[in-house]
């Protein structure tokens, strides 16, 4: 399944993509089905696996009576066209609780960075108010000029996890999503630790949907890539990270809890600004585009951050 958040006429809620430019309004569906389904991410992640065959339920119910009652189910906002005016996908995840990263787990990325491979994962953290959702611009800030990009595969927790091992780990994972790791280079490197240059508001882009696993496939075998305004920059697969999912969680959760809807970025491949010749930072009017196989495209706008 593709699980989305959608706002749609001023009410944000739970969906499911049908196709690609169709989205079934999960609640609704529920209905139809007999199921009880939460109508946001985080209260549905927190039902753990029912609520995802539940939805797995719903979703059948919803394209059968969108098949044959295909008016109707647009009038009972059950059916919804990607396109529709005054509808837009949300970030899979609006707040989740943790915004956990990996840095340097690349080994092309760490080739270029002139670092040596990490022995165990470097973990920092980005803000929960850094994230947002696909079109929405990422904010230039008035404090730096030096805004660099990073994709990333982004692991989205389903399951209470402590003491995890990696042979379990990715019965944990609810699913996986595009992200962008957007860092501000010189305040990342101004102190001590990375958290300020990482976790600027909009600095963390998601989406444009949550991907259930079973139609993934190898989380550890996907091309991703980063354009701006068309231009290739970085192009990898996730077959090149240092540190697996499985082995970032049963790192992590050594420690502390990872609870439903913490979202892990895993890192970025070389190709990054930072590390051009000569250096090269997002400006306004630059458009970024994320892609990795079978996650859909993460596309978002750069403007100056604004007054307001």
């Amino acid at each position: 399944m593709k699980l989305v958040t959608y706002t749609f006429r001023g009410a944000t809620r739970l969906g499911a993509m049908r196709g690609d430019a169709e989205m079934i309004d999960l609640a609704r569906a529920g209905e139809l089905a007999g199921v009880r389904i939460p109508d946001d991410m985080l209260r549905f992640l927190a039902q753990g696996e029912p609520a995802i065959d539940s939805a797995r339920r719903a979703l059948k119910a919803g394209d059968e009576f969108a098949k044959s009652h295909r008016e109707q189910a647009i009038a009972l906002g059950l059916l919804f066209g990607t396109s529709e005016p005054g509808f837009h996908l949300e970030a899979p995840v609006m707040r989740p609780g943790k915004v956990l990263a990996i840095g340097l787990n690349y080994r092309d990325h760490a080739a270029e960075a002139g670092m040596e491979i990490p022995k165990r994962p470097v973990v920092f953290t980005k803000v929960p108010t850094c994230i947002t959702g696909p079109g929405m611009p990422i904010h230039r800030p008035r404090v730096s000029t030096s805004v660099d990009w990073e994709a990333e595969l982004c692991a989205v927790i389903g399951r209470r996890a402590r003491h995890v091992k990696a042979a379990d780990a990715l019965g944990f994972v609810a699913g996986l999503t595009n992200g962008n790791d957007v860092s501000v280079r010189d305040w990342q490197f101004h102190s001590g630790t990375w958290m300020m240059g990482k976790g600027f508001d909009t600095h963390g882009p998601l989406g444009p949907w949550l991907v259930t696993l079973d139609e993934v496939g190898d989380p550890a075998n996907l091309e991703i890539k980063t354009l701006v305004n068309g231009v290739l920059k970085q192009k990898s697969n996730t077959g090149q990270l240092i540190f697996d999912i499985p082995a970032i969680i049963e790192y992590v959760t050594a420690a502390f809890t990872l609870e439903p809807g913490d979202v892990i970025f895993t890192g970025t491949p070389a190709g990054v600004g930072a590390s051009r010749k000569p250096q090269e930072w997002l400006k306004a009017g630059d458009v970024v585009r994320v892609e990795i196989s079978k996650l859909g495209l993460l596309e978002n706008p750069v403007i100056d951050e604004p007054e307001a």
